[in-house]
């Protein structure tokens, strides 16, 4: 994974006091180490596979516009349905591609294209639903015609059900990181020092 998950500004600076004393007797005490531990959105998105669901999108769309090709000959109304699906195409494309490496600005176009992905599944599936296959009264195969077209139509529809669940998820763990200027925005520490002298007191001896 390429690419930095996360970034400084300096909308929260901690300013952490320590102090170093220094005499003959103590040693010098430096803080050496500092950990900072934060949740990387990004890892969380990853969670939800954005790679293998941008694959499956891609191969969704390549289906539904292959069976809008084998019906255009006998439904041309079924491109209406089946075309536009390279909407999905284009989305899992994008949802790989932030999956891929950490980039703000291509998983805000992977979340816009996935919220229209999703709208348009409901859109064809109810397409897919009240289309009437076979509108030629005169041709005499018109009924084998017609449940080979209803058969293709219900695959059709089984993908595009497909589709608007794989939308959901990919919405859903894109949400977790999407609405923020950058994936992680980490505060600004400054370690302070104090450094602070010790004298020691040597009493005073009187000659006799």
């Amino acid at each position: 994974m390429g690419g930095l998950t996360y970034m400084s500004d300096h909308t929260m600076v901690i300013t952490i006091p320590f102090s170093m004393f220094s005499d003959e007797t103590e040693d010098v005490k430096v803080l050496e180490t500092f950990n900072c531990v934060f949740k990387d959105a990004y890892k969380v998105f990853l969670k939800g596979q954005p790679k293998a669901l941008g694959t499956a999108q891609i191969f969704i769309g390549l289906l539904s516009i292959s069976f809008g090709l084998l019906l255009y000959q006998y439904d041309i109304g079924s491109l209406l349905s089946t075309l536009p699906s390279m909407l999905f195409i284009v989305s899992g494309t994008l949802s790989y591609s932030a999956g891929s490496a950490p980039n703000m600005l291509v998983m805000k176009t992977s979340f816009v294209m996935n919220i229209l992905s999703f709208f348009w599944s409901i859109a064809a599936l109810v397409l897919t639903i009240i289309n009437v296959p076979c509108t030629r009264q005169s041709d005499s195969n018109c009924e084998t015609i017609r449940n080979m077209i209803r058969g293709i139509q219900i695959m059709n529809a089984a993908l595009l059900v497909l589709e608007v669940v794989i939308d959901v998820v990919l919405l859903h763990w894109e949400s977790k990181a999407v609405f923020r200027p950058h994936f992680n925005v980490l505060p600004v520490i400054y370690l302070k020092q104090d450094v602070a002298e010790r004298s020691t007191a040597h009493p005073s001896s009187s000659s006799k």
